[in-house]
């Protein structure tokens, strides 16, 4: 049997009380409260709960008293529950103590608070946390939503990542085909592009994860509905008809003009569009595979960079849930994959190529056959010193993929990155993480190896030189003279992006 002792019975105590006596508790347990408000004794009295009309700020009244398990010390007044507080502590050294603080604490009552009670309710900060915890996480109609989409769909559902997915992406996608399953709908994570990145492969490998990867020649039709994950536009970085319906669009990126969709859930304040998928699981009652769970905290760990970048609450607490259905060793195992040499070799050209102004660095790394190796070497190059912004840009075919990173606080590289290539490709992404894809056809049209080198240094000029015009507008930046490290840039790759992801 637990004795609980409440000292004081504000407008808070008596909802505690309240509460306690309708769970059934105080038939169980003891419960004795102590307030001078003779009305609220008679009232408690009357409901069979136990109480003695007395001053609870005065000491002596403590000592008769045996030690309790628990006080709560809950009257209105902040100056009486300190008073309460400071008699209740040296009454009963050893009882643990929760406090209200009432509400006129000064920062003084705040530090007494602090040091003499196990816990403190402070009926602010309660409501900011219950308002953020609301926010943060989906609401009741959204989960209701989704579930009543979802119900909608008469036929297969098409869950489409955005094209050459990273983690994220896959993990949401294969997130969101368990949560139809669940619904009753039959549903297929589907991808166009590829997946190249070394460790990318190793997560779909390992985990077995079961994707479709689509042509754009292939016939959508075996698709009644189609879900959006990681992007939100169809036509835009996922080779969909750009006047798809959409059923579904889940994403935590900023959108670049309206988003079309029957339900659409854009969350920016959430690290990863796992995060958002792990909340949806958890308001659906699912209990993760091994493989969701794990394809989801990994990527919520890369979209975060270890919980390093635009992290939020929301992120940890979607790992903390998914953590017990994790396997550990998988995990491990998919984060040290074998780096291939063709990386290692556009990193050091990266690296020999680079032109820097001040604190920014762009470098062409050539032709390459691995776009996914362009984010890596934008990594190595932000590893420098005396460099807090990169870009990295390379040709395939006749395209030029473009990979930023920056950890500088004055520069937004989605914005730059918009501002610079929007109006000559397809630019986005956050304000540390960006890329752009860019349509360079006339390389298509030369003759000779020549004329392809002579068009493609003329593209290097004109990406370099407009990336950093793009970073010289942002508010509070400053690019100055350059050193160039190299007298040739090379050169970049293929496809249509809205945003670039970690990989």
């Amino acid at each position: 049997m637990v004795f609980r002792l409440v000292l004081g019975c504000g407008t808070v105590g008596r909802k505690v009380v309240e509460r306690f006596h309708d769970r059934g508790d105080a038939a169980r347990d003891r419960l004795l409260v102590v307030t001078d408000d003779t009305s609220t004794v008679e009232t408690l009295r009357d409901e069979s709960v136990l109480a003695r009309d007395a001053d609870p700020t005065d000491p002596s009244v403590l000592e008769p008293l045996e030690s309790p398990d628990v006080v709560f010390v809950a009257s209105d007044r902040t100056d009486s529950n300190r008073a309460i507080l400071e008699h209740a502590r040296a009454r009963f050294p050893e009882t643990s103590i929760v406090a209200y603080l009432g509400g006129n604490a000064t920062p003084a009552d705040r530090d007494a608070f602090e040091t003499l009670a196990d816990t403190t309710i402070d009926a602010e900060t309660a409501m900011v946390d219950h308002v953020l915890e609301s926010v943060a996480r989906p609401s009741a109609d959204a989960a209701i939503g989704l579930r009543k989409q979802l119900a909608s769909i008469d036929g297969r559902l098409a869950v489409v990542m955005h094209d050459n997915p990273d983690p994220d992406a896959i993990a949401s996608a294969v997130g969101l085909v368990d949560i139809a399953a669940e619904v009753g709908v039959d549903a297929d994570a589907c991808y166009f592009g590829t997946i190249s990145h070394q460790e990318n492969r190793a997560m779909v490998n390992l985990l077995d994860l079961d994707l479709r990867n689509l042509s754009p020649t292939d016939s959508l039709e075996g698709y009644d509905a189609f879900a959006l994950v990681d992007h939100s536009r169809p036509g835009v970085n996922d080779q969909l008809p750009d006047d798809l319906a959409v059923d579904i669009v889940i994403d935590h990126h900023p959108p670049r003009g309206p988003v079309p969709g029957a339900f659409v859930d854009l969350r920016e304040h959430a690290g990863a569009t796992s995060t958002v998928l792990t909340d949806y699981l958890d308001r659906f009652e699912i209990e993760p595979s091994v493989a969701t769970a794990t394809a989801l905290l990994y990527g919520i760990r890369i979209d975060t960079n270890d919980f390093t970048r635009e992290v939020s609450p929301a992120d940890f607490n979607a790992a903390s849930a998914l953590c017990p259905y994790v396997d550990a060793a998988v995990l491990e195992q998919i984060e040290q994959p074998t780096v291939e040499g063709e990386t290692l070799e556009t990193i050091a050209r990266a690296i020999k190529n680079r032109v820097q102004r001040e604190s920014v660095a762009v470098a062409s790394v050539g032709r390459i056959s691995d776009r996914d190796a362009l984010p890596q070497a934008a990594d190595q190059l932000l590893a420098m010193e005396g460099v807090d912004t990169t870009l990295i840009f390379g040709f395939r075919d006749e395209m030029a993929f473009l990979s930023a990173r920056s950890r500088a606080s004055d520069i937004d590289l989605g914005e730059a990155l918009r501002d610079a290539f929007d109006r000559i490709g397809s630019a986005g992404g956050h304000a540390d993480m960006a890329g752009a894809q860019l349509d360079i056809g006339i390389l298509g049209s030369a003759n000779d190896e020549d004329e392809v080198e002579s068009i493609v240094s003329v593209v290097e000029e004109v990406i370099t030189n407009r990336f950093f015009e793009a970073i010289e507008t942002q508010p509070g930046a400053s690019v100055g003279a350059y050193t160039q490290t190299s007298q040739w840039l090379f050169t970049i790759d293929d496809g249509d992006v809205e945003h670039e992801e970690s990989v």
